[in-house]
């Protein structure tokens, strides 16, 4: 417990320097930006309002795509009785190391006739439960999702990224046949993509996982993998295709049009509030966060100058007199009448991120205009009132596009084309980054480049591109085209 005091009293006094220190920038961001904070409880975080709002506007976006394709949300059971896991050998050994138990209840403390695990993931409970709810192939797809946090007891804890509690939808559906179920995994895929791309600008490869890196039990992981400014990959979202592995563990059976009886076909797929860590390590500064406005809980903040009572007075009315047409539409904004100075408002919302501010005192009130400062570029310009509810909207759009095309810069710049192992691992002793390379696909060789390559994985394998050349590792001719990196 005291490590876990001690985290909580040492509250970030300045911001450490990006390229002195990625890992305590970061946490530094996180937490003097108000995102996150440690809770008190080792490992486990408390998510602040800022950082809770980036995460419901994902979960919104997501939820709405979702809908859209017939999913419904459910609601399942916290607590998992030991003999529903430990019907799944390959997926409860991937977990086991993870699993906090519940043994104990009650005032008397007495012991449970079956420890119950608290919910690192919930296959096993749904897999046991949804079978109640399926008998004919006319009750199929069985397509439910749930909003919900999940434990994993994790040694080393770091905020958003790897913490004993995190939250997330956890979506398990059924189906039919086999091509429906992998049709569904590959749909929930693009829309981890467009949430990483279109939402948080972030630019990311998409692919099978190898089989040392699928999900314990799954027959193939698909992955969505962004690349963090200090080099390293960030895995966003995967989605799971279980084949009848599930469906054969926990007998989930429907009677098919040949009035046969026949196990389902099963997916799994996840995002997490990971992705708020991701666009802070995706877009931030030494300065702080650079929030895509997209998912901003403030796109824009009005910061009124004045000296005295009547000048305060006149900025005043002049904002009121336009602000109301900000949120009509629909442009998510703060006046910040704070006891501050004006300087001291612009550090606190360059930290917290905040794409557009808008700087007003009583010269820009006679001239009918505010001051616009744009966190990204960090411009200032001069821009009429007339009109400023649209004219801010093109701006929050310009600032999406420029921040998504400043990541993908970054990605290109730092993504190589490699031919041999000796090559990846002097890449690697220097820098980071992607890097494409051609694999035989033998699990040895695999196992060698990350021994090797001092932790590099294969993090994707290219979906489009056929590989050139030979493995990297073996020298046979290669099947497959993958990106390596070290990855959080």
């Amino acid at each position: 417990m005291k490590e876990a005091v001690e985290e909580q009293q040492d509250f970030v006094k300045d911001i450490t320097k990006m390229s002195d220190d990625f890992d305590r920038w970061y946490t530094d961001v996180v937490r003097k930006a108000e995102l996150a904070d440690w809770s008190g409880v080792r490992g486990m975080m408390v998510v602040r309002p800022y950082g809770w709002s980036m995460w419901e506007t994902i979960t919104r976006a997501f939820d709405d795509m979702i809908k859209e394709s017939g999913h419904e949300n459910w609601a399942f059971p916290l607590l998992i009785p030991r003999s529903f896991l430990m019907k799944e050998a390959e997926h409860i050994e991937g977990f086991a190391p993870e699993v906090a138990w519940v043994t104990r209840a009650g005032a008397g403390m007495e012991e449970l006739e079956e420890p119950l695990a608290v919910r690192p993931t919930s296959e096993t409970i749904v897999g046991s439960l949804i079978r109640r709810y399926i008998q004919s192939h006319r009750d199929l797809p069985k397509l439910t999702n749930q909003w919900n946090s999940v434990v994993r007891w994790e040694m080393r804890s770091r905020l958003f990224l790897r913490s004993r509690e995190f939250w997330w939808q956890e979506g398990h559906t059924f189906h039919a046949s086999a091509q429906e179920a992998v049709e569904e995994a590959d749909l929930i895929l693009g829309y981890y993509r467009s949430i990483a791309e279109d939402w948080l600008a972030v630019p990311v490869l998409s692919g099978k996982k190898s089989p040392a890196e699928t999900f314990p039990g799954a027959i193939h992981t698909l992955t969505v993998e962004g690349l963090m400014r200090d080099g390293l990959a960030l895995q966003m979202g995967t989605s799971h295709y279980f084949g009848q592995n599930f469906a054969r563990a926990y007998d989930i059976s429907f009677s098919n049009t040949s009035n046969e009886r026949e196990l389902c076909y099963s997916t799994s797929w996840g995002i997490s509030t990971r992705l708020v860590g991701a666009l802070v390590m995706a877009h931030g500064d030494d300065s702080g966060l650079i929030v895509p406005p997209k998912v901003a809980p403030i796109q824009v903040v009005v910061v009124p100058i004045f000296r005295d009572d009547e000048t305060r007075r006149k900025v005043e009315a002049f904002i009121e007199s336009w602000a109301r047409g900000l949120k009509a539409a629909g442009i998510r904004y703060r006046v910040d009448w704070r006891d501050e100075r004006p300087g001291d408002k612009y550090a606190h919302w360059e930290l917290k991120g905040v794409p557009l501010r808008l700087n007003v005192g009583g010269r820009d009130v006679d001239a009918g205009q505010v001051e616009l400062v744009d966190r990204l570029s960090r411009e200032r310009r001069p821009v009429p009132v007339a009109g400023i509810a649209e004219r801010l909207r093109v701006e929050l759009d310009a600032f999406q596009t420029r921040l998504y095309s400043r990541a993908q810069q970054f990605q290109r710049d730092n993504t190589f084309e490699l031919s041999t192992l000796a090559e990846v691992v002097a890449h690697f002793r220097e820098r980071a980054g992607f890097v494409w390379a051609a694999w035989c696909g033998d699990a040895e060789c695999e196992a060698n480049i990350k021994a090797e390559a001092g932790g590099v994985t294969i993090r994707t394998i290219d979906p489009d591109e056929k590989p050139s050349g030979d493995c990297l590792v073996c020298g046979k001719p290669a099947k497959y085209r993958v990106s390596l990196a070290k990855a959080y």
